[in-house]
């Protein structure tokens, strides 16, 4: 925590798509580490979800699209961010099919606009851009997927992803080489959990939907497995990252991916159990077979991030469910939530002691 703490501190940060699930995590960390905040995202249901999630008034919200150039482009050029981390796309498989053409075009101009931006951005020192690993070609490989395995993607998400990865590829080599010191890199993560995730067709939040309204819960395929992992595993990672290459651009600029223990897997139905054992809750379980397309194994090899970035996964698939179940039912008796978030913050900020 110290190292993190002392570099973020007073640092200006921009983050696009920072009203998401993994965005607000990533604002709230950022806000503790005392650095100068500034979130771009478009005005949808996600923003009263940040709101409850941040101490979102610690930060300076611009609602905006990331479509938007001219916009985007004042607000970075006003804000001046040392460090930039996009994370703003439409983050949904299941809406990929309803909405190819909105997937494909977020998630590819919306990158193209922060890597074209940022080049001419004078006191940027690192852009940090966050993919999927869902942007791999999917041969359902035990291995585990490193950053050099070929690209793919058969749904317009995945595709979409691994677009924008061709097109970071592309302003690296052709733009950014030119800069020596500014770094700039893409990361990749697996099925992310944690509190304050409402989005469509993801387990949990479909779980916490169910109880809500009384229903039985519709799981799709229960024997699938995931690199399931809490939302503060990969955060840390981009932010250890970030700071990384910060510092030394030429040495750390590149792909990374940030999952969890090699030896852990864990199918949908396991964590749906689990979920409800740490809820003290029944479950009452409805098994339909999917209308699109999803893989059976997804898995990443993330040796790389824990060799060079000395990067570490602190909680397991057990603990990090027992973390999320903690936060949802905090939600679900109205506790104050960002009491809770803050609270699982500052317990895994102490494991950097």
């Amino acid at each position: 925590m110290d190292n993190l703490n002392k570099f973020f501190r007073g640092k200006k940060v921009f983050i696009t798509g920072h009203t998401g699930f993994k965005g607000s995590w990533l604002t709230s960390v950022l806000i503790k580490l005392g650095a100068k905040v500034c979130g771009y995202s478009k005005i949808d249901e996600k923003k009263d979800q940040y709101i409850k999630l941040c101490y979102s008034q610690k930060a300076k919200n611009i609602y905006g699209d990331i479509l938007n150039y001219k916009k985007l482009e004042n607000s970075l050029k006003k804000f001046k961010p040392d460090i930039i981390f996009h994370l703003a796309a439409q983050a949904l498989v299941s809406k990929s099919y309803s909405d190819p053409y909105n997937t494909f075009q977020t998630n590819t101009v919306g990158t193209l606009n922060i890597l074209n931006i940022s080049r001419n951005l004078k006191n940027l020192k690192c852009l940090v851009i966050i993919t999927s690993d869902k942007c791999y070609r999917n041969i359902e490989i035990k291995r585990g997927y490193k950053e050099n395995d070929i690209l793919g993607g058969d749904d317009p998400y995945s595709a979409s992803k691994a677009a924008a990865e061709i097109i970071f590829n592309a302003y690296n080599k052709s733009f950014y080489n030119q800069r020596k010191k500014l770094g700039i890199a893409t990361t990749r993560a697996g099925n992310v959990i944690g509190g304050g995730d409402w989005s469509k067709d993801r387990i949990i939040p479909d779980c916490i939907k169910s109880i809500n309204k009384k229903k039985k819960l519709t799981i799709r395929n229960p024997n699938s497995t995931r690199p399931w992992q809490h939302v503060l595993e990969p955060v840390f990672g981009y932010l250890i990252l970030a700071m990384k290459l910060y510092k030394k651009p030429e040495k750390f600029t590149g792909s990374w991916n940030f999952g969890p223990l090699s030896n852990e897997t864990m199918s949908v139905k396991n964590v749906v159990d689990l979920l409800f054992i740490n809820l003290s809750l029944e479950k009452k379980i409805l098994i339909k077979k999917g209308v699109f397309k999803e893989a059976n194994l997804l898995k990443l090899n993330s040796k790389k991030s824990l060799k060079k970035l000395k990067w570490k996964n602190f909680w397991n698939m057990r603990k990090s469910i027992q973390e999320t179940a903690k936060w949802y039912k905090g939600y679900l008796v109205k506790s104050d939530i960002k009491k809770i978030t803050n609270y699982q913050i500052d317990e895994y900020l102490k494991l950097y002691d």
